[in-house]
């Protein structure tokens, strides 16, 4: 056990790490991370729209449909919002105008949604784009950071308020991003989002596959094993295939047609990672009833920030990094409840995601709202947490036993040293 953490510490942990921090992939990161609230004020809408209950239903009536209209412009817009958030972050990280940045590649991803007959795809403004805006802003501000270190930018007297002047400077490498796109999608008549959505399909087959997402899932905790964020590490790769999962679901759900994807936005999170990564709940619910002193305090301690999924005290605190012990039930819960998960889903047992909850919603109540109000969902929940505490409890009671043992000693040598006064 010890050569393998040293193997993941040593060969696995470096390049992952570096390319988590890439900053182009940061970028991708932080500017998916703006949708994040419209897409939660979407599904709010989605939820209340279209609850599971024939008597909800006759209730609001025609008002439903109104109610699917916020729906329309927060998942249908992604890739739009995506691109200029995208824009945004990188023109941040690179230390130039970050709105610029964030309306220079806009205008370039719009410019790739054009038909034959050059007018806007709208269609493609939802999470069909979502491959195109990431790669059209990437590129655009490499253009744009291009010009700047080359000089090549129009500068205004001192004395000009900066708006207008950064305005300026934008004005050539915008003028550049939009000339290279209108030669490859106009002039050459490519289609962007068509061709990158027919390279990026093996990924995003891979990740809506069982297989695929206990390969995802093992080497996030691995990652967390050994003291690396593991989400936020391999969530820019991941992150835009799950929003598109959970677009196709939500459009689906409205249309009252079947739900094409299991592992979208919002599997993970708030089926297999109650608690936070590891389900780190379980051993802390064990914590509050162990008889260990300084467990049971750590548990209460813990608890708060456990059931709004945060893990990290557990993980380090407890800990599990670096822990041989703790390293396997944090790893085969996750894989466990994946499986179980994946199959009650397929078979359509339980709803499958279909609204964006945010990922520090507690158990039960972030499964009901993600499946859009099924409450076998909720159900599973709680079960999936009684089996997650079943698979953890030899562990822990091992770990209890050593930390029994150490107080004890403790107590014996705070005695002794009172005796000796």
């Amino acid at each position: 056990m010890e050569r393998f953490m040293n193997f993941i510490q040593e060969k696995l942990v470096p390049p992952l790490v570096k390319l988590g921090n890439q900053r182009h992939l940061m970028a991708v990161r932080n500017g998916l991370a703006i949708t994040i609230p419209f897409i939660i004020i979407g599904s709010l809408f989605l939820i209340i729209g279209n609850l599971p209950f024939e008597w909800w239903g006759k209730f609001i009536g025609d008002f439903g449909p109104k109610l699917n209209a916020p729906v329309n412009v927060t998942f249908g817009a992604l890739s739009l919002i995506a691109s200029a958030g995208i824009g945004y972050s990188l023109a941040k990280e690179y230390k130039l105008d970050p709105i610029s940045g964030g309306i220079i590649a806009l205008i370039g991803f719009l410019l790739t949604q054009v038909n034959e007959k050059y007018e806007l795809m709208i269609d493609n403004f939802g999470s069909t784009g979502l491959f195109t805006a990431i790669i059209v802003s990437l590129i655009a501000i490499e253009i744009l950071k291009l010009f700047v270190k080359k000089n090549i930018v129009i500068k205004l007297p001192d004395g000009v308020p900066p708006a207008i002047a950064n305005s300026f400077v934008a004005l050539l490498p915008g003028g550049a991003v939009l000339l290279v796109v209108w030669l490859i999608r106009v002039v050459i008549g490519f289609d962007i989002t068509e061709f990158l959505a027919l390279v990026f399909s093996p990924l995003v087959f891979a990740l809506n596959t069982l297989p695929g997402m206990l390969i995802l899932v093992l080497f996030i905790c691995l990652l967390w094993s050994v003291g690396v964020h593991g989400d936020a590490v391999l969530g820019s790769i991941a992150g835009p295939i799950f929003l598109q999962y959970l677009t196709a679901n939500t459009e689906a759900y409205m249309n009252n047609q079947p739900i094409p994807y299991i592992t979208a936005e919002g599997f993970n999170t708030m089926f297999v990672c109650m608690g936070g990564t590891g389900v780190t709940m379980a051993l802390v619910l064990l914590c509050l009833r162990s008889k260990s002193k300084v467990y049971k305090s750590f548990g209460k301690l813990a608890f708060p920030s456990s059931v709004f999924e945060i893990s990290e005290p557990v993980v380090f605190g407890f800990p599990i990094v670096f822990n041989p012990l703790m390293f396997i039930p944090f790893i085969v819960t996750p894989l466990v409840l994946t499986t179980i998960t994946y199959f009650l889903m397929y078979f359509d047992i339980i709803g499958r995601p279909v609204a964006m909850v945010p990922w520090t919603m507690p158990p039960i109540i972030g499964p009901f709202l993600l499946t859009g109000g099924d409450w076998k969902a909720a159900v599973w929940s709680v079960l999936a947490l009684i089996i997650a505490v079943v698979i953890y409890y030899p562990f822990f009671k091992a770990a209890e036993k050593q930390q029994l043992k150490l107080e004890k000693n403790e107590e014996l040598s705070a005695g002794k040293s009172e005796v000796s006064m």
